[in-house]
């Protein structure tokens, strides 16, 4: 069973102003609930897959809109 041991918190990002998150290259830990600036495709606290783009169809079409410009 995945555990959260709290590396995640190093890592965590701030919210961007301009863009959306998705856009400025951060990922979210769906196990860990966090939003973090990582260069790998797995989280560095549980090993669990990050996920790098929005589920939604509103977040996916605003995500295309924002990469796009």
């Amino acid at each position: 069973m995945k555990q959260c041991t709290e590396k995640c918190k190093n890592y965590k990002a701030q919210k961007p102003v301009s863009t959306g998150r998705y856009a400025s290259g951060q990922k979210r830990c769906q196990f860990c609930e966090i939003f973090i600036q990582w260069d790998g495709l797995y989280c560095p606290c549980c090993n669990s897959k990050l996920r790098s783009g929005p589920r939604s169809r509103e977040g996916k079409e605003k995500y295309q809109l924002e990469i796009a410009a």
